[in-house]
C-alpha cells in the first residue's frame, strides 16, 4: 500500500465500507467500490481482481450475519456454494470466449426491469409464498446460471440472485437476501480464482478494503434483518436503478 497516499486509502476504505453496506442488504456493491479503485488509479483489469477480494470479505461476513439471526441454513446451502464456484470459475475462464459487449448491452434492460419487479410488484413483503422449482432444481439451473456470469462481468449477480429466490424459490423478501450472500461468496472466489490465473490482485488494497467491507456488511446485514422488506425492496430498486445507468454511460 505504500505507493496510495493515506487520502486515497482513507477514501478505499470508506468505499469499501459503504459497499459492503449496500451490498449486504440489496446488492450492487461493486458499483461503488470498482469507480473508487480506478479513480485511485488502479489498472481496469487488477481493479476487477482487487475488486473480487475485498467483495469476499462484505458477502462473508453478510452470510454469518444472515444465519447468526436465523435467515438462513449455510450447511444446507454449501452444494448450491460449491455449484456456484465451480460456474463462476468456468464464467471466468470465459472472458474471452464469450461476446461480454453484448451482454453488458442487454444488462441494463434486465437490471430495469428487476427494479420495476421489485417496485411495482403487490403483495412483496418477508412472507414465503409458492415454491416453484425443488430446492435440488433451483440449484441445478438458476444457481450455475447466476454465478456463471459472476464470473464473467458480476455488475447485478446479486439482483439476479435475489430475483431467482423471489420468483422461484418462494422466499420472502428477507429470506432471499440471506440465501443470496453464501453464493454471491461463493462465486467471488470462484472469479477471483479465475483472475488468479492470469493476473495478480493488490492484495494489500483488497485486504484492507475488505476489512471496512465485513464492518459495513454486518451494519447493514444486523440493519436488514430488523426492517425486512420495509428497507431491502427500497435500496434494492435504488442499487438496481444505478448499475443500470451505470452501464448504460458505460456504452455510450
Amino acid at each position: 500500500m505504500a505507493e496510495f497516499s493515506a487520502e486515497i486509502l482513507l477514501f478505499l476504505l470508506a468505499a469499501g465500507f459503504v459497499a459492503g453496506f449496500i451490498d449486504s442488504i440489496a446488492g450492487g456493491g461493486g458499483l461503488i467500490t470498482l469507480p473508487a479503485l480506478l479513480i485511485a488509479g488502479v489498472p481496469p483489469v487488477t481493479a476487477l481482481a482487487t475488486n473480487k477480494v475485498q467483495g469476499l470479505f462484505g458477502a462473508g461476513m453478510a452470510a454469518v450475519t444472515y444465519a447468526r439471526k436465523g435467515h438462513v441454513n449455510l450447511r444446507r446451502q454449501l452444494k448450491s456454494a460449491l455449484i456456484a464456484f465451480v460456474a463462476a470459475l468456468l464464467g471466468a475462464l470465459s472472458v474471452n470466449a464469450l461476446p461480454t459487449e453484448l451482454i453488458r448491452m442487454v444488462l441494463p434492460v434486465l437490471l430495469v426491469a428487476i427494479a420495476l419487479f421489485f417496485a411495482l410488484k403487490p403483495g412483496l413483503d418477508d412472507v414465503d409464498r409458492h415454491q416453484r422449482l425443488t430446492p435440488v432444481l433451483f440449484a441445478l439451473t438458476f444457481v450455475p446460471a447466476v454465478a456463471f456470469y459472476d464470473g464473467l462481468l458480476g455488475p447485478g449477480a446479486g439482483a439476479f440472485y435475489m430475483l431467482a429466490f423471489v420468483t422461484m424459490a418462494g422466499h420472502g423478501i428477507l429470506k432471499a437476501t440471506a440465501h443470496t450472500k453464501l453464493l454471491n461468496f461463493a462465486s467471488n472466489v470462484g472469479g477471483l480464482t479465475g483472475f488468479l490465473l492470469v493476473l495478480s490482485p493488490l492484495w494489500a488494497i483488497g485486504l484492507a478494503m475488505g476489512v471496512a467491507q465485513m464492518a459495513g456488511a454486518y451494519v447493514g446485514s444486523s440493519l436488514a434483518s430488523r426492517s425486512g422488506a420495509r428497507l431491502i425492496k427500497p435500496l434494492l430498486v435504488i442499487a438496481s436503478s444505478a448499475m443500470a445507468l451505470k452501464l448504460i454511460t458505460d456504452l455510450l
